[in-house]
């Protein structure tokens, strides 16, 4: 009889959709006894990529991730699916400790999961050498860099692991790494001589989009109630902001709980629960919630506040549209967001790592302020080239709307930036052009400026967006430096000097965040028409099975299966 190979072996229990090209190789790769660095967007299949060598592996595949909940997810969709994993954290009690190592002892395991800070302790790596360890898997490996957004000194416990089992393949997963932080994770986990898999960052179905914050609570009840009674999450900065806003929310008849890491461990639980299982369609959290949640159903993910970096930007919004379905992220921009931001990360002690924390938001704020395509921005941080001018999919993109004759006030702001010595940043011209008397102004004399108060007919949040277009056009240019500047571009130059005509699009023909989404699911609807009305009825009737069978409605059927 004809012996088949591993990967035939895998195909043949799971389907030959289970996994794609690049998953295949990587799986390759693995029973190769090769080392990999992973690199795929959230929501991407990652998981799949060491879960299923680790069937046809003799040993235990060892995951190491810092997420608790993830790790209680996992199992049990692993267990559920017949492949024996436990995971050993904090959140067990002595017993449950015990049981689990008596099962890893008679080789009752096949995937382990354990949380960074457990590596630390010289009993646990004891215990770990009286096993067969065949794969370590280390997933969100940009923890282990000081250069990425969210490193944690935990994950330096790895490069001793590495040592202790220096025969045993090591893959490294992750969403969000630049390629300094790529650099960083091959040479912290000595990965030189393995293979990079690198996933377009590319989510389609996502539409971006950035609005400013003048009236975002009305905003967002009209994008909620758009979806009503489809999932949503909600980002904000603080534990206050949480609970308000989810108070807010079901005071106008949505239902909303508030998620952060103030709340005790029960109730963070009970929450998440909810969530996944479609008792609650909307969590307003802090950035402590979302990692590790496994809900492919999520329609709309929301910044009410700026974050601080565009990689943690990028991570929450991949929570969105897992299945694949169209789904919107809508950031509210305020520039107070931003000197809230700067005051935290002024207070970092070491230099280098305020710095590193400075240029990321800076990045941060140019994506927000951007004039141009957004995922083109987005996928170019992350090293990606995207062949496109317009994605479709975005609110630049997407923008409608009539021009106007913009050679006026053009001119206004390009002699403004002039008469200053282009030494200033936007927020400093468009003061001088409102005609402000703050303390700098005065102090600076530019109050004495022909300039001054020129262009009064013009809202603030109107005269930046302009700025932001003339940006996008290259009649301004903005610093790298710490305090972004304006400075006169070579076009701009001509411009002053020739004055030729300019027309820019109309503040107010930017699509609202609303009208993009109905114009995304226009799109969506004549890629995959369906009957709404059958649709609710059969999502009625999941809920219904998913409670009686006690797992979350998607276990049930996927809304792809549903349409």
């Amino acid at each position: 009889m004809e012996s088949r190979s591993p990967l035939a072996v895998l195909k043949a229990r799971f389907g030959h959709d289970a996994f794609r090209p690049l998953q295949e190789e990587i799986v390759a790769n693995v029973l190769a006894q090769c080392d990999s660095l992973v690199l795929m967007p959230t929501g991407g299949g990652k998981s799949i990529c060491y879960q299923l060598p680790a069937l046809l592996l003799d040993g235990i595949t060892l995951v190491v991730s810092p997420l608790i909940a993830l790790m209680k997810d996992q199992t049990d969709a692993l267990n559920a699916n017949g492949i024996a994993a436990r995971f050993i954290n904090s959140s067990l009690r002595p017993q449950e400790m015990a049981e689990v190592r008596a099962q890893l002892g008679q080789g009752q395991v096949k995937i382990l999961y354990v949380a960074p800070e457990r590596l630390a302790t010289e009993g646990f790596r004891r215990f770990l050498h009286r096993l067969r360890i065949s794969l370590i898997a280390i997933d969100e490996a940009h923890c282990i860099s000081e250069w990425g957004h969210e490193f944690r000194p935990d994950y330096r416990n790895l490069r001793q692991l590495r040592q202790e089992f220096p025969s045993v393949p090591v893959m490294a997963l992750t969403a969000t790494a630049t390629r300094r932080v790529r650099g960083d994770i091959i040479a912290q986990l000595d990965l030189q001589r393995g293979s990079i898999f690198l996933s377009s960052f590319n989510r389609e179905n996502l539409n971006y989009t950035v609005r400013p914050k003048r009236n975002a609570f009305g905003e967002l009840l009209s994008l909620l109630r758009h979806r009503r009674e489809q999932s949503a999450i909600i980002y904000c900065y603080s534990r206050k902001e949480t609970e308000d806003l989810a108070g807010e929310l079901n005071a106008h008849g949505l239902r909303a709980l508030p998620y952060h890491a103030g709340l005790d461990a029960e109730t963070r639980r009970r929450t998440q629960d909810d969530f996944t299982r479609d008792r609650v369609p909307i969590i307003v959290g802090t950035i402590a919630f979302g990692m590790g949640i496994n809900k492919p159903d999520i329609r709309l993910v929301a910044h009410y506040n700026l974050p601080r970096s565009l990689e943690g930007y990028y991570q929450e919004t991949g929570r969105a549209g897992r299945d694949g379905l169209a789904s919107d992220c809508v950031l509210f921009f305020a520039h107070a967001d931003k000197a809230r931001q700067d005051y935290f990360v002024n207070q970092i002690e070491d230099a280098t790592e305020r710095q590193e924390a400075q240029k990321r938001l800076a990045t941060m704020v140019e994506f927000a302020r951007l004039q141009t395509c957004r995922r083109r921005f987005l996928l170019a941080y992350f090293g990606e080239s995207f062949e496109h001018e317009h994605c479709g999919a975005c609110d630049n993109c997407l923008r409608t709307g009539e021009e106007f004759d913009a050679t006026e006030i053009t001119q206004k702001i390009l002699s403004t930036v002039v008469r200053t010595g282009e030494r200033f940043g936007a927020t400093h011209i468009v003061r001088v052009l409102k005609g402000s008397r703050d303390k700098r102004i005065l102090d600076l004399g530019h109050d004495q400026l022909s300039v001054h108060g020129i262009a009064n007919e013009f809202e603030r949040s109107d005269l930046r967006e302009i700025i932001g277009q003339l940006e996008a056009r290259g009649l301004l240019l903005r610093g790298d430096e710490d305090y972004p500047t304006l400075t006169l571009g070579s076009k701009g130059r001509q411009f002053l000097r020739t004055r030729e005509r300019i027309s820019l699009l109309q503040s107010e023909g930017r699509s609202s965040a609303t009208e993009t989404a109905t114009l995304r699911s226009r799109a969506s609807r004549r890629e995959f028409e369906f009957d709404g009305g059958l649709f609710e009825e059969l999502r009625a009737l999941r809920r219904r099975l998913a409670e009686v069978r006690g797992v979350p409605a998607f276990v049930v059927f996927g809304d792809v299966s549903l349409r």
